[in-house]
């Protein structure tokens, strides 16, 4: 008990620490930004050169010092690091010497289907929460200071997660009225769930939004109108935004954030990009191709976490940046002006239900014997499983347990033919799809 008490406390005087001038900081002059970036920069720099394997060999190998490295163009003397080397060598990436507080793994899929596991340090976390008031005063100034948000969600999800560790980890007073319920939920429970509580703001993942809220209105089910949408994890079409924002007259607002780093950028009231948190995330575009209206490769440095050091880590997505020189909401952080991240297909049933792929991923996401994997839909009921596991051994081992708890996601009555694989590929250029649906959602929706 007082143990946990003092941990508490400790949590406590780690935020309040981080709190003062969080809400400032969007406004400050370009310099004084540059400032903060650059010395959080040379900070985690000097951290990895010391206390983290890959950067301390890198930096010998390169002969390059620390003090080499003063600002965000000197990145470009440092190679991008690859999810795939993350994966396969964690141990590469966290401090040899770790701080007395254990660090706090969390699992991602990302785009590739493949489990990744990044560690975030108590510290970082903790001061998460004070930081995430520069992206609070957003909804504050559209919902008022008081507002409840309704979160749907799955289970396991990394902000489940975190937001548990922040109940564990600190006394922190004047949360949001939050209430939280399953993706699994059908339509009409969470339209049950929303006309309870009245929401102000509704989060969850891109894709689910657009599909409910469009399902929503096709079935003629009435629903209380929250005063804005939130979503994150991944994205929503541009018709799916349109459609909720011109039909139903709801403000739809997003968060860019990564299991590698939990604060990227964040919609203003303007809504015509990402805010970057330049001071917590460095964010670089490589590669533009004027193809894709001069579009590239999101490069991100993590400058806060110590759990897990990701210096010029390729994230996996498309984006570029803006030329504004200042947004209209008075805002001076950098603009990310577009971002084409990975908008998921939904899996829909022959009853009416639907199913998130962040669903289906919490089949396999306890299971390590699972290196990759990619569900299709064929038919409402018939789907094709692709599974790469270490070796056939232990996939002859898992594949039937597998199969049982994806039916019992699925139906019962559904038919799943699993295939070992020894690599999955990707369709052409396209990004990779954990959850392929061959099905026209048009038939499903009334």
């Amino acid at each position: 008990m007082v143990k946990d008490t003092l941990q508490k406390l400790y949590g406590n005087l780690v935020v309040l620490s981080n709190l003062k001038g969080q809400r400032r900081i969007p406004y400050l002059s370009r310099e004084r930004i540059t400032e903060l970036s650059n010395e959080n920069l040379r900070k985690t720099i000097a951290y990895a050169a010391y206390r983290v394997p890959y950067y301390r060999r890198l930096f010998k190998e390169l002969g390059i010092r620390p003090q080499d490295i003063k600002t965000k163009e000197d990145l470009k003397l440092l190679p991008i690091i690859e999810r795939e080397t993350v994966r396969r060598n964690p141990d590469l990436f966290t401090p040899d010497s770790p701080d007395k507080l254990k660090p706090i793994p969390f699992v991602t899929s990302g785009t590739s289907g493949k489990p990744l596991t990044v560690y975030h340090d108590i510290g970082s976390l903790l001061a998460n929460i004070a930081f995430g008031e520069r992206e609070r005063q957003v909804l504050v100034k559209l919902c008022g200071r008081r507002y409840r948000e309704l979160y749907i969600s799955y289970s396991t999800s990394t902000m489940r997660k975190v937001w548990n560790l922040y109940r564990q980890l600190t006394y922190i007073p004047f949360r949001p009225e939050r209430h939280v319920v399953s993706v699994l939920d059908p339509v009409e429970k969470i339209v049950e769930q929303i006309n309870r509580i009245c929401p102000e703001i509704i989060m969850s993942y891109g894709s689910y939004l657009e599909t409910f809220f469009k399902l929503v209105y096709l079935r003629g089910l009435k629903v209380h109108l929250p005063k804005a949408v939130l979503y994150g994890g991944d994205s929503m079409t541009e018709d799916g935004r349109r459609f909720i924002e011109e039909t139903l007259g709801i403000p739809v607002l997003s968060r860019y954030n990564a299991v590698e780093a939990f604060k990227i950028g964040f919609f203003c009231e303007e809504r015509t990009g990402f805010h970057i948190h330049e001071d917590l995330c460095d964010v670089r575009i490589v590669g533009e191709d004027k193809k894709k209206n001069g579009k590239g490769e999101v490069v991100i440095s993590n400058l806060v976490n110590r759990g897990m050091v990701l210096i010029n880590y390729r994230l996996g997505d498309l984006g570029s940046l803006s030329n504004l020189v200042e947004c209209k909401c008075g805002r001076t952080l950098s603009l990310l002006s577009s971002l084409d991240g990975r908008v998921e297909d939904i899996v829909f049933l022959p009853d009416g239900k639907f199913i998130h792929p962040r669903a289906i991923w919490d089949v396999f996401k306890g299971r390590k014997e699972v290196l990759q994997y990619q569900l299709i839909q064929h038919e409402p009921r018939r789907f094709e499983l692709r599974l790469l596991t270490v070796d056939r051994k232990n996939y002859d081992l898992i594949v039937n347990d597998v199969i049982n708890d994806l039916k019992a996601l699925l139906g019962n009555n559904t038919y799943i033919e699993c295939e070992y694989c020894e690599e999955i590929r990707r369709e052409g250029s396209a990004k990779f799809k954990p959850v392929i649906s061959l099905c026209k959602p048009e038939e499903f929706m009334l």
